[in-house]
């Protein structure tokens, strides 16, 4: 394998696993989100509410701290792939382009971001409910 392969072949995977790891969250989350749920329709104890809200609040940080990492990995990749581009006519230096235009607010970041942080919000709101209840 070339410098250039071991780069993309980097590059590649770090990508699909962020994006596993997002669907991974997702999946558990709305498992999460359904118990809470199904905790308030039966009437279940305030202290099982705090459980399942703290639980809620904590998925989502441990997957915070998962994306953060995968981007760190990815970040490093970028900046090799862009030097490896800068060799291709510009219309090719397809990371180089991507980081011109970038829009923070479209991008698989914010919207990682922003569910991981209703899901915080959700799991705070449970908890603070719970403790209500109690």
């Amino acid at each position: 394998m070339d410098s250039r392969g071991f780069v993309w072949a980097h590059f590649k995977l770090n990508a699909e696993q962020r994006l596993r790891g997002f669907n991974f969250f997702v999946l558990l989350a709305i498992f999460a989100d359904g118990g809470v749920l199904a905790a308030l329709e039966r009437g279940f104890s305030p202290g099982l509410l705090i459980l399942l809200g703290a639980f809620t609040v904590l998925l989502a940080a441990v997957f915070w701290l998962v994306d953060a990492r995968s981007r760190q990995l990815l970040s490093i990749t970028i900046v090799a792939l862009k030097e490896i581009e800068a060799d291709f006519p510009e219309s090719y230096r397809l990371f180089a382009l991507d980081a011109k235009g970038q829009n923070p607010v479209v991008s698989y970041t914010f919207a990682i971001r922003a569910l991981l942080i209703a899901q915080m919000g959700f799991g705070l709101g449970v908890v603070a409910y719970g403790f209500y209840q109690w």
